[in-house]
């Protein structure tokens, strides 16, 4: 089997891994409901994220039951999507349930906690020779309540996938790219992409700007939407470092969001010495743009959800406030460099050659 063959196959086999997906995390509820340890949600969260986890008042017994059936009924759905086309009222209900439940497991569950974890694993890695923080990275970051956020969100993103794969092949699109026999929207033609692109890109590398330059201004003692006493107390249990070494991460990746947007993005640079001058394989900036969406996406929900947007105080001082800015310009601007980056479907050409073929013998 070729590359490009397996390529091919990806929406059906994202499809039966939502639905493995959905039966192994059922299970894992029906463990719960049963009176098993480890329910990570509300009674059984970290305490301090109760109040900002939107199922922070869950309990094993009443909540615990409800997952596990939502996840069957979701693997029967994922079945019912791998193997029939709808049209009509059906196509829309079965579509909105995907949808609904990607979103849900991308965006709701999910929280800036994984967004957190992932900045502290660097800057961990970085002092790990030196001894340096002087705390345990899983049980300070990284807990099983966490780890559980990035197992919901490891299944939103395979019902993600089979939502999109499951809608391009009921509307006649190409399940592997999305192109249609009809013609496609101007916005998604290279030359349009290039230029919303660019503004999504930019927007992506200034929000973080703004969440960096206040963690560092905390590191300067720089009293900045902070009291003196309070940046003091920072200083004074180490964490006003590991908050500025999150920031330099902030900042990086949105640098690095100008990848999309600029030559290096698509070529090695010279700083990168040995890759310089060769192509940067088209899914690796793809990839990971897009997971950082997703993280970005479930931080931005859950800032929207916690800001008092009544009084402008709260959110013009607060960079936290912009997260969902910061989520939907990358997601933007990932999504641009797809459509400008996009080689001819190897999957559409094969169907119009059998098209042509056809066309050829009927004419004959």
């Amino acid at each position: 089997m070729d590359d490009n063959t397996s390529k091919a196959r990806w929406p059906r086999r994202v499809t039966y891994l939502a639905c493995a997906w959905s039966v192994l995390y059922g299970g894992l509820a029906l463990h719960w409901a049963l009176g098993g340890s480890g329910f990570p949600f509300g009674e059984g969260d970290i305490p301090d994220a109760r109040a900002e986890s939107l199922l922070g008042s869950a309990t094993a017994a009443g909540t615990a039951p409800v997952i596990a059936g939502l996840c069957f009924a979701g693997a029967l759905l994922a079945l019912l999507m791998a193997t029939v086309r709808l049209r009509g009222p059906a196509r829309a209900v079965i579509l909105a349930a995907a949808w609904a439940g990607a979103f849900t497991l991308l965006a709701l569950i999910p929280d800036a906690r994984i967004l957190a974890a992932a900045g502290y694993a660097p800057v961990f890695l970085a002092g790990l020779p030196f001894g340096w923080p002087e705390a345990d990275y899983f049980r300070l970051a990284f807990p099983w309540p966490v780890q559980n956020l990035l197992l919901c969100l490891l299944g939103g993103l395979l019902w993600t996938g089979a939502a999109l794969a499951w809608q391009r092949r009921t509307r006649g699109a190409c399940e592997s790219c999305g192109r249609s026999p009809i013609a496609s929207a101007r916005w998604t033609s290279r030359e349009s992409a290039a230029t919303w692109g660019k503004w999504a890109a930019y927007t992506a590398f200034a929000v973080p700007l703004f969440y960096a330059a206040v963690r560092w201004a905390w590191a300067l003692r720089i009293p900045v939407l902070f009291s003196e006493r309070e940046i003091a107390e920072l200083h004074a249990s180490g964490l006003v470092w590991g908050g500025a070494g999150l920031a330099t991460v902030a900042a990086a990746g949105g640098a690095l969001t100008l990848g999309l947007v600029q030559r290096w993005g698509e070529i090695w640079p010279r700083w990168t010495l040995f890759l310089a001058g060769r192509p940067v394989p088209r899914a690796f900036p793809l990839v990971f743009a897009s997971l950082v969406t997703a993280v970005l996406a479930s931080a931005g929900v859950q800032a929207a959800r916690l800001t008092d947007w009544g009084h402008p105080s709260a959110w013009l001082a607060n960079p936290m406030a912009y997260w969902p800015v910061w989520a939907l310009s990358l997601g933007l601007a990932t999504l641009a460099f797809h459509y400008r980056t996009r080689p001819e479907c190897r999957r559409c050409q094969a169907a119009d050659r059998l098209s042509d073929r056809a066309s050829v013998i009927g004419d004959s």
